[in-house]
């Protein structure tokens, strides 16, 4: 992962549960802050820390003007987004680190 891109990502606390959509240039980094609960904040207070869709752009600017997008959009979207990639819902955090 070149740390010149951006990442878009979105967590969760259980499959269809409370989503959190976030961006960062270092996407294994950030997930393992999630799951450590380094940083107090909503992601902390509601253990939303299973990485279930994430989306690599070519600078950090690509990335936090498609965050804004998706973090305008109804929930249902995102689900959608979710379902498409990982339907399953699974913990994509593994396959940044394996």
């Amino acid at each position: 992962m070149s740390e010149d891109r951006g990442y878009v990502y979105i967590v969760c606390n259980k499959r269809y549960g409370t989503l959190y959509v976030g961006v960062t240039s270092d996407l294994a980094k950030r997930i393992w802050q999630h799951k450590e609960h380094v940083v107090a904040g909503f992601t902390a207070k509601y253990r939303t820390a299973r990485l279930v869709w994430y989306e690599c752009h070519e600078s950090i600017e690509e990335a936090i003007n498609r965050e804004k997008q998706i973090k305008e959009w109804r929930r249902d979207w995102k689900v959608n987004l979710i379902q498409d990639m990982n339907p399953d819902w699974r913990d994509l955090y593994d396959d940044l680190t394996a």
